[in-house]
């Protein structure tokens, strides 16, 4: 698979008025040496080897794609629902870095560092770490340690360090800014594991393509089960990576690509284009550029950013991004466990909510919706427990 497919024109760093690497100079010359291995890498057999069988003996690669029939009854459409929640660790985190520790090792570099907001990257670093021998510390904002216990216990577990951040809102936007600081202190040995399509040139498209793989998956999945493509493609936003990974495969078909992002964020809603952890793209920010802060039941998309993809493919219309509220996602959360079975994770709960609140409204009635079920929801029980006054 040639990375000239959907990348070529983005080797700079650039996508539209979007992206690019702001970083110190201190980290200039990693960031363009992982930009050279990652290309290299990618355009290898043997590395591409290695990667898919790894994601497919250990990591349970394909996943399925599950047709909804209750809640297809329920809204007159045709719900899908690609399955990254059944992946090895529980979401799409997995992917990206299984091939970022690939490429730690290239390197030569003994460490891994990550950020996390919903544990779910936190998790999947700490368990690429013990797979490859590497170390790893992940940094984790102190309302989100006590929120997502559950994980913080796993990657602990998996023997990773997990440093809770107790600085701004404490929170994902706040780990990020301490593991770029940790990085340009230790680089030398240590590789800085993004986990979405966020951050300088080379991760925004480097993470896209490792995650990729789930619209490579679905496609044609959905041309096997359903008979076409789908009608829409919708996922979660908050960085965007596994939005990206899935719209990738869809750009040259006629599905429209619905990003769903919290209403209390919503970068691409409500943001203006500025630079924030070494990228441009859309934000929250004051009339002076000073980040706000985002606010979402969910830890995962708790962030002010977006993927700078993101903010190019609305700039062109090729996707569109709307919001939905916490009670929205709440509601969204029990419905899909009650009427299928399946517990989801408050992030891709919000792509629910949103395909609950259009079905026969701006997505017609009949309509076949794949939506990219990104992550399980045994990290977000007791949360919800809570607000609903069941703990």
């Amino acid at each position: 698979m040639s990375v000239s497919n959907a990348s070529d024109a983005y080797r700079d760093g650039l996508f539209g008025e979007f992206g690019g690497r702001y970083v110190p100079e201190s980290l200039m010359a990693a960031t363009r040496e992982l930009e050279e291995l990652f290309f290299a890498a990618w355009e290898d057999a043997d590395f591409q080897h290695q990667y898919r069988s790894i994601l497919a003996s250990y990591a349970g690669r394909p996943t399925p794609v599950t047709h909804c029939a209750n809640l297809s009854a329920d809204l007159g459409i045709d719900l899908y629902l690609k399955r990254e929640d059944l992946t090895h660790t529980g979401s799409h985190k997995i992917n990206n870095v299984i091939g970022q520790a690939l490429l730690t090792k290239r390197m030569g570099k003994s460490r891994i560092i990550a950020e996390t907001g919903a544990g779910q990257h936190g998790v999947a670093t700490a368990t690429a770490a013990a797979l490859f021998g590497l170390s790893c510390t992940v940094y984790m904002g102190a309302v989100d340690v006590e929120r997502q216990a559950l994980n913080v216990f796993r990657m602990r577990l998996l023997g990773a360090e997990v440093v809770s951040v107790s600085s701004g809102s404490m929170t994902l936007k706040d780990a990020i800014n301490e593991a770029m600081r940790e990085w340009v202190a230790s680089v030398d040995d240590t590789h800085y594991c993004i986990g979405s399509v966020m951050g300088p040139h080379p991760y925004p498209l480097m993470v896209r393509q490792f995650q990729r793989i789930i619209g490579e998956e679905a496609r044609p999945q959905m041309q096997e089960i359903a008979g076409s493509d789908p009608d829409f493609v919708v996922a979660c936003v908050g960085g965007g990576s596994n939005a990206a990974g899935t719209f990738t495969a869809f750009i040259d078909s006629d599905a429209a690509l619905v990003g769903v992002e919290p209403a209390g964020g919503a970068a691409i809603g409500r943001g203006t284009p500025g630079v924030v952890h070494g990228m441009r793209s859309k934000l929250l920010q004051d009339e002076f550029g000073q980040v706000q802060e985002a606010q979402s039941i969910s830890a995962g998309l708790d962030y002010p950013g977006v993927g700078p993809e993101h903010s190019y493919l609305a700039s062109i219309g090729r996707a569109r991004y709307e919001a939905v509220d916490d009670g929205q996602v709440l509601e969204a959360f029990q419905i899909l466990a009650r009427r299928e079975g399946i517990i989801p994770a408050l992030e891709p709960a919000h792509a629910i909510a949103y395909v609950l609140a259009e079905a026969g409204k701006s997505i017609p009635a009949g309509s076949k919706v794949l939506v990219t079920m990104s992550g399980r929801g045994d990290k977000d029980s007791e949360t919800v427990a809570k607000i609903l006054g069941e703990a």
